[in-house]
C-alpha cells in the first residue's frame, strides 16, 4: 500500500538526499553524493538476499520502474535470472563495442578534433588489448588495475585519463542495465600505488570525485576550506585565491576581475562566478573583521591575524586536503576542470 501512496513529486524531493529511499514492494532509489540516482531492486529468496539494478532515474519513470520491479520479481518467483535474461535478451556488448558507442555519443559536443581522437586512442592502445573482448558485465576492480598498474607509475597522466575514461564506458553500461554496478573507481583506487608527482606537475583528483569531496569539504570550517573551495569553483591558480581582494569581486554582477599583475602571463582576467563561487565568497564576507583589510582570505596565527596585508599561505590549502585524507594537489584542480570540460 505504502507504493502506491508515493507519488512521482515525493520520489523527485528524494533526488535531493543522498542515500537509499524506499520506494515501496522492494523498490529503491539509490540517490548518490554527487547527485545521480539509479533504481534498485532488493529481493530475497531461499534466505538469500539479492539486489539487482533496474536502470537509471533519467532513463526511467516512476510507473515505468514499478512494472520493472514486478516483472523481475516474477521471473524471480519462476525461477528465471532476471540478469540474466536482461543480457540475453539485450546482448550485452564487449567493452570495445561500448566504448565506440560512448565516443561516437561524445564527439558531436567536442570542438578539439585532437581530444577527439585521443579520448578512443589511449582506449585502444592501453585498454581494448586487455579487456576489448570482454563483456562490459564481467569486467570489475581486477581487470581495470590490469589495465591501468602497468602504466600507472611510468605514464601517471596518462594513465589517470584512461581511468576516467574507463569509468565512462562502464557507467554508462550501467545506465543502459547491461551491469548490476557503476565503475568501481573509488574502490580502485585503494589498490593502485601512490604517485610521486615530479616537480612542475600537481597530483589531480579525477573529475568525478570532485563534486563528493567538495560536499565533504563544505562540512569544515577555516579559511583554507573556504579558500580551496573558491579555488575548485573558479578553476583559479591557488595563488590568484590567496592574494584576492575585495576590490576585484563584483558579487551583484557575478563577476571576478584580477588585474594582470596578479595573473601569470600578466593580462587581465575575468571570471564570471557560479552561484556555488558567489556564496564561498560570501561566507568569506561573513567572516570578514575589520583588521582583515581587503583580503578576502586573510593569513591567520593561532586564531589571531597576522597583519592586513599578508595573504593565507599556500600550505594552509594543502593541510585542508591532507586533514581530508587526500593527496591530490590545490592546483591539480585545474587540471581536474580541465579533464572535465574536455570530456564532458
Amino acid at each position: 500500500m505504502a507504493d502506491k501512496l508515493m507519488t512521482a513529486i515525493a520520489v523527485k524531493r528524494l533526488l535531493k538526499i543522498a542515500g537509499r529511499h524506499a520506494i515501496g514492494g522492494g523498490l529503491y532509489l539509490e540517490v548518490s553524493e554527487t547527485g545521480g540516482a539509479s533504481w534498485l531492486l532488493r529481493v530475497q529468496k531461499d534466505g538469500r538476499r539479492r539486489e539487482i539494478g533496474l536502470g537509471s532515474f533519467r532513463s526511467l519513470t516512476l510507473a515505468v520502474a514499478r512494472d520493472a520491479r514486478d516483472k523481475a520479481l516474477s521471473q524471480i518467483h519462476a525461477g528465471v535470472d532476471p540478469v540474466a535474461a536482461r543480457k540475453q535478451a539485450a546482448g550485452v556488448p564487449t567493452f570495445r563495442e561500448a566504448a565506440a558507442i560512448v565516443h561516437a555519443s561524445r564527439k558531436s559536443g567536442w570542438k578539439n578534433g585532437k581530444h577527439n581522437a585521443q579520448w578512443i586512442r589511449t582506449l585502444e592502445t592501453y585498454a581494448f588489448p586487455t579487456i576489448g573482448d570482454m563483456t562490459v558485465d564481467r569486467i570489475d576492480r581486477r581487470e581495470l588495475l590490469d589495465v591501468l598498474l602497468p602504466i600507472w607509475l611510468s605514464k601517471p597522466e596518462t594513465a589517470r585519463r584512461v581511468r576516467q575514461r574507463l569509468g565512462a564506458v562502464l557507467d554508462w553500461a550501467f545506465v543502459k542495465g547491461y551491469r548490476e554496478a557503476e565503475a568501481p573507481m573509488r574502490a580502485l583506487s585503494k589498490g593502485l600505488p601512490k604517485v610521486t608527482t615530479e616537480r612542475g606537475h600537481h597530483e589531480a583528483m579525477p573529475y568525478g570525485d570532485v563534486a563528493a569531496f567538495v560536499a565533504r569539504l563544505r562540512q569544515r570550517d577555516g579559511w583554507g576550506a573556504l579558500a580551496l573551495e573558491a579555488a575548485i569553483l573558479t578553476a583559479a591558480r591557488s595563488g590568484e585565491v590567496r592574494g584576492a581582494t575585495w576590490a576585484e569581486l563584483d558579487l551583484e554582477a557575478g563577476l571576478w576581475s584580477i588585474p594582470g599583475e596578479r595573473m601569470k602571463m600578466q593580462k587581465p582576467h575575468v571570471i564570471p562566478l557560479s552561484p556555488a563561487a558567489i556564496a564561498v565568497f560570501r561566507r568569506a564576507l561573513a567572516l570578514r573583521t575589520d583588521g582583515s583589510g581587503e583580503l578576502v582570505f586573510p593569513g591567520q596565527r593561532q586564531g589571531k591575524l597576522v597583519t592586513a596585508v599578508k595573504p593565507i599561505s599556500d600550505m594552509t590549502l594543502k593541510a585542508a586536503l591532507k586533514r581530508m585524507g587526500e593527496t591530490a594537489d590545490p592546483h591539480g584542480f585545474r587540471s581536474s576542470f580541465k579533464d572535465w570540460a574536455g570530456e564532458v
